[in-house]
């Protein structure tokens, strides 16, 4: 046997399988439908969620209320301690800082800055909400807190 013969008689395909053609193809008379039912005739399609004559889950399943969540407010939450970690003495938070750092990914309504952990700097912190404890530890550092659209 030499090098050109080793792929010799080996098809690259799966051959077609040919219903209906004779009982010698091992799929003819019923060409693999079985006898009656309904997946025996022509143009039978299983609609979606079907299960088997059992009621369906999606029919099952309570169909109340009302949520009103595609409506609210996508809020980005920072954490004073990272601002510790990120940002300088005397440097601006905002939106365009968040983001140049890689903070504030994604797409959102609005930025609210949170009290975890402790802030030694002094900033100047530009958002639309704030915890009491994240005014408090801004202020205590020696920085200002600007809330957007409040004058």
């Amino acid at each position: 046997m030499i090098l050109d013969d080793v792929h010799r008689g080996v098809s690259k395909r799966k051959a077609r399988k040919r219903v209906g053609r004779g009982p010698g193809s091992g799929h003819g008379k019923t060409a693999g439908r079985g006898h009656k039912g309904y997946g025996s005739r022509a143009g039978a399609r299983r609609r979606r969620g079907f299960q088997g004559g059992q009621m369906p889950l999606f029919r099952r399943m309570a169909k109340r209320g009302f949520n009103n969540k595609a409506f609210a407010d996508v809020v980005a939450i920072i954490n004073v301690a990272t601002l510790e970690d990120v940002f300088e003495k005397g440097d601006t938070v905002d939106l365009e800082s968040l983001r140049e750092r890689g903070l504030a990914k994604g797409r959102f309504d609005l930025l609210k800055i949170l009290g975890q952990g402790e802030l030694k700097i002094s900033l100047t912190v530009v958002a639309d909400r704030f915890s009491k404890s994240a005014v408090e530890k801004i202020e205590a550092a020696g920085g200002t807190v600007q809330v957007v659209g409040a004058e």
